[in-house]
């Protein structure tokens, strides 16, 4: 065995911050994202898919930007800032795209749900009133095999009305203090 092949397995400590807790775990150099997030947290929301960045399942968001954990090394995403479909909502209440995909129907098996969820709340933050057009083009780096997408462009817009109705009230919440 060379000392290259010694090196294949080199371990390094890393601290992230999913979800608002800090998690400090000594991993591989080469552990992906996706099974930081899975198998060292048990997070087990962000789904693998297709393990190539195509299907989008595996989406998590950095910095509250849309990335695709298969395709991320965890040692990468350290200082910076993980939500998975877990941090999106609370045991209480859910997020507004989950509260969205609920009323409008806009999952079957669920497989792909975490992905779109997280791609989906993110661009409803940069985008907070879409259109049509603009809500298909937000969701077509996603996946589905079960929806037809029909429902899940509702859910898009649907999301970006909660979350506008839930602005206002707290507008008028601060207005009144």
């Amino acid at each position: 065995m060379t000392d290259i092949d010694q090196d294949a397995t080199t371990t390094v400590d890393v601290t992230l911050n999913v979800n608002g807790v800090a998690h400090t775990r000594t991993v591989e150099s080469r552990r992906l994202l996706s099974d930081f997030i899975r198998h060292d947290l048990r997070l087990t929301g962000t789904h693998v898919g297709c393990e190539h960045g195509v299907c989008g399942a595996c989406t998590v968001l950095v910095d509250g930007e849309p990335v695709r954990s298969c395709l991320m090394f965890a040692v990468s995403a350290q200082e910076h800032t993980i939500t998975t479909v877990e941090g999106l909502g609370t045991q209480d209440a859910m997020g507004p795209v989950q509260q969205a995909f609920v009323e409008c129907h806009g999952l079957q098996c669920g497989f792909c749900t975490p992905g779109f969820v997280t791609t989906i709340t993110a661009f409803i933050e940069e985008n907070p009133d879409p259109t049509s057009e603009e809500a298909r083009e937000a969701i077509s780096g996603n996946l589905c095999r079960c929806t037809g997408y029909q429902n899940i462009c509702k859910a898009v817009l649907r999301a970006a009305e909660i979350k506008r109705d839930l602005r206002a009230k707290k507008s008028e919440a601060g207005d009144a203090s």
